[in-house]
């Protein structure tokens, strides 16, 4: 049967490998935040996007020209 101190001692375990592995591969877990932050922000300007009213292809372009 597993005791209270064994679960907790499995806990600290997982932390310790999970902050290793992170210290260990900082690049890797950079890029995946990344990514996730730039997919959220994908679906809020879908979202967004869903809920306005539609534009034409000229307003589109002028919008694309004024930042250039």
């Amino acid at each position: 049967m597993e005791t209270l101190s064994d679960s907790a001692k499995l806990k600290d375990l997982f932390k310790q490998a999970i902050i290793e592995a992170m210290e260990e591969k900082r690049d890797l877990v950079h890029d995946l935040l990344v990514e996730a932050m730039e997919d959220l922000a994908m679906i809020r300007a879908i979202q967004e996007g869903e809920e306005s009213a539609p534009s034409s292809r000229q307003e589109v372009f002028h919008i694309l020209e004024a930042k250039e």
